[in-house]
């Protein structure tokens, strides 16, 4: 069985029947991110939509419960009718720490498998969840073992009162997400570090897994170093 980020988002007026629906299935360390469609007014016409505030949301899911969430919110949200909302799965290659998986897949049934052949890639993003302020603190760590730039969102987490029993510490809810891309051949080097120096053990509280990248584009010159 695989272990996947799942991606969802949808207008922001239905986030609190998404929240239901997650919490339902028993779905927990769920983190959310404001936006806002970009669809010109000729596809929203075209499309029946109007311009909408969105909502993005992440967990990480096992393939049980993707399956549990997704006939969810094709049933109670409608989410397969064009203008809904869209979900999506990503897998994860590695997360930092057990007792950090056992957090972010509390209650889901999950043995570990080999590493498939798609995650043999030459990028890999790393995603880092901490607590709001750390961000520099991270890249620091980051870019003592090679990691290039990040970029930061804000974002806000629900269902953390369980990371005490998992981690043993308290998470507060405003949080900040760093997208790093960085060399496969890097990876471990870099989340190490960022555990390390910024784990749960600091104030920053951060949470590392990575996702695989199967091509990029605009890295050639870290290539060529």
């Amino acid at each position: 069985m695989n272990i996947y980020m799942m991606m969802t988002i949808t207008k922001r007026s239905i986030g609190r029947r998404l929240d239901t629906i997650y919490e339902r299935n028993g779905l927990s360390a769920t983190f959310g991110m404001l936006a806002k469609g970009t669809a010109n007014n000729e596809m929203l016409d075209f499309l029946g939509m109007e311009v909408t505030e969105k909502l993005v949301m992440m967990s990480v899911v096992t393939d049980d419960m993707w399956k549990a969430v997704k006939k969810d919110l094709e049933k109670e949200i409608q989410i397969d009718v064009p203008g809904t909302g869209i979900a999506f799965l990503m897998p994860l290659s590695s997360i930092g720490g057990k007792k950090v998986l056992q957090f972010l897949i509390n209650g889901q049934k999950f043995e570990k498998e080999e590493e498939s052949s798609m995650k043999n890639t030459i990028y890999e993003l790393i995603v880092v969840i901490a607590n709001h302020g750390h961000s520099e603190e991270i890249m620091d760590a980051a870019r003592e073992m090679g990691a290039g730039g990040g970029t930061v969102i804000h974002a806000k987490g629900t269902g953390l009162e369980k990371a005490e029993k998992f981690l043993g510490v308290s998470i507060v809810n405003e949080k900040e997400i760093i997208f790093i891309v960085a060399k496969t051949a890097d990876k471990n080097g870099i989340m190490k570090s960022i555990m390390e120096k910024t784990g749960l053990q600091s104030e920053a509280k951060s949470v590392v897994f990575s996702i695989p990248v199967t091509d990029t584009a605009g890295l050639r010159l870290q290539e060529i170093q």
